[in-house]
């Protein structure tokens, strides 16, 4: 028994040296539970809208300031004319725009009716259904609190319409996410194993006295698969078209350079991942644990930025496949240009030059 008990006390003491062990078996908990608490949440929190007032009297100015004055919206911008709603909405970043008809007030006034009309960015329906939602009942609440001191009874009407995707097929986001999903976490994976890979078969003597320079090295790890990666693609874009009706506005070309761009920025991710691991096991699990959670919950893929806590919406801005679904959303689905979407693919750039950079570095070290 003594014995039996010596080698728990000595299981104890090796998992509590082992940092690794102790981080997955605390840390990651930890990291869970409040990645999902604050990250998965179906409201909605300043969200960016604009106003299109055609009346501008003090009932639609008293309507605009009660919904500037809720946390559930942001008032980014007033339009002037109905030809400034979509560019608007290319933008990407109001999600919705407010109509006051004319002559709101006397129509209230008169015949005791006015219009709002809420035009919502579709390309996420659920989002564009509670937005539309939180609205209504805005409103609603408005017009009870007018209506306590007055006999004849007001009504604010609502009428909602969808840009880019008026059925509101879930597809149009689920095609989108997965496709980033799907390139981040298997391009990743595969570099990531790749340098450890040698290490562990111990082919890495050769690599280190060969003529070949760092980056050599690395170009040389990351070119087959940007090939393998690019067929996944592919396949996803023609399943979405052919199979989900997925629509595909833009250029085909600006697409395919977009889809280029991000396989090379996670082919690098993987490769820095490599170049830091010791062993494949490592490098697959930083790869799959390390990149998973944050790719599908601070992506926007499911749940929007905008709501969650201002420290993870910071975090949500270093992560690569967010930049990509702002992208490949505004190519496909509203038919968007480079002129448009430059920010973000020069994020794009700056990340795979960085990790290819960070690579070279850290291999060099290795070889030192």
């Amino acid at each position: 028994m003594k014995r039996f008990i010596g080698f728990v006390k000595k299981e104890f003491y090796h998992i509590f040296r082992d940092k690794r062990s102790m981080f997955i078996l605390f840390g990651m908990p930890i990291a869970q539970i409040m990645l999902f608490g604050f990250a998965i949440t179906n409201e909605i929190n300043n969200v960016d809208i604009a106003i299109f007032d055609q009346s501008k009297d003090t009932e639609t100015q008293q309507i605009i300031n009660k919904i500037s004055a809720s946390n559930y919206f942001s008032i980014q911008q007033e339009i002037q004319s109905e030809s400034q709603i979509e560019p608007t909405f290319k933008k990407g970043k109001v999600k919705a725009v407010l109509v006051f008809e004319k002559d709101f007030i006397k129509k209230l006034e008169t015949s005791k009716k006015a219009k709002v009309q809420v035009i919502t960015d579709a390309t996420d329906p659920n989002i564009a259904n509670t937005i539309s939602n939180y609205i209504t009942s805005i409103l609603q609440n408005y017009t009870l609190e007018k209506n306590k001191n007055n006999k004849p009874i007001y009504q604010i009407q609502t009428q909602t319409q969808l840009f880019y995707n008026p059925e509101m097929k879930s597809v149009f986001t689920f095609v989108p996410g997965v496709m980033t999903i799907i390139l981040m976490l298997v391009s990743a994976m595969m570099t990531s194993i790749s340098i450890t890979r040698e290490k562990e078969l111990g082919t890495m003597e050769i690599l280190l006295v060969s003529p070949l320079k760092p980056i050599q090295v690395i170009i040389g790890k990351v070119f087959p698969y940007i090939f393998l990666s690019i067929i996944n693609a592919t396949v996803i874009l023609l399943l979405g078209f052919f199979v989900f009706g997925m629509p595909i506005e833009g250029s085909l070309f600006l697409l395919a350079f977009e889809s280029v761009l991000f396989i090379v920025c996670a082919l690098a991710l993987g490769i820095l991942i490599s170049t830091l691991a010791d062993s494949q096991q490592t490098a697959m699990m930083i790869s799959l644990f390390g990149l998973m959670l944050p790719v599908i919950l601070l992506s926007g893929f499911i749940f929007p930025i905008t709501s969650m806590p201002l420290p993870l919406q910071v975090i949500s801005n270093i992560i690569p496949a967010k930049w990509f679904i702002i992208i490949i959303k505004a190519i496909m689905l509203k038919g968007a240009s480079l002129a448009i979407i430059w920010k973000e693919t020069l994020i794009l750039v700056f990340m795979t030059l960085l990790f290819i950079g960070l690579s070279i570095k850290k291999y060099k070290i290795r070889l030192e």
